[in-house]
């Protein structure tokens, strides 16, 4: 009877020792998903307006605003001024016929379904 039980527990160690050698799938995929874009603009004012340039390593994805979440893919957000949110769907964005003064643009990435990556740039710029 001693051999019996002996046996029986070895057995179940050794079961239970294979199934937790695994690795985890989901906790691969949740590692994949914290990519976060980069984001790098510049400002170009000249007279009355001025051009955005972004550069960005996101997908930038016009026919999928809107659309489901994909990693890696979205759009951009941009506020003049603390105005309404402009989705931009390019590299570069022009703003014209801006009145002279001070103004601020913040740009943040975006995914297709419109949720933030968090990742957010203001800028201050004159119009003379």
């Amino acid at each position: 009877m001693k051999i019996r039980n002996i046996l029986f527990l070895l057995l179940s160690i050794s079961l239970t020792a294979c199934g937790a050698a695994k690795p985890s799938s989901s906790s691969h995929a949740q590692a994949h998903s914290d990519h976060k874009p980069t984001l790098d603009v510049k400002l170009e004012v000249s007279g009355n307006q001025v051009t955005v340039k972004l550069t960005t390593d996101m997908l930038i994805a016009p026919d999928k605003l809107g659309a489901a979440r994909k990693e890696g893919e979205g759009h951009i957000h941009m506020y003049l001024d603390d105005g309404e949110k402009i989705a931009v769907a390019s590299e570069v964005q022009v703003f014209k016929d801006l009145s002279p003064g001070p103004h601020t643009l913040r740009v943040s990435l975006h995914n297709n379904d419109h949720t933030p990556y968090d990742i957010t740039k203001s800028f201050d710029f004159t119009i003379q």
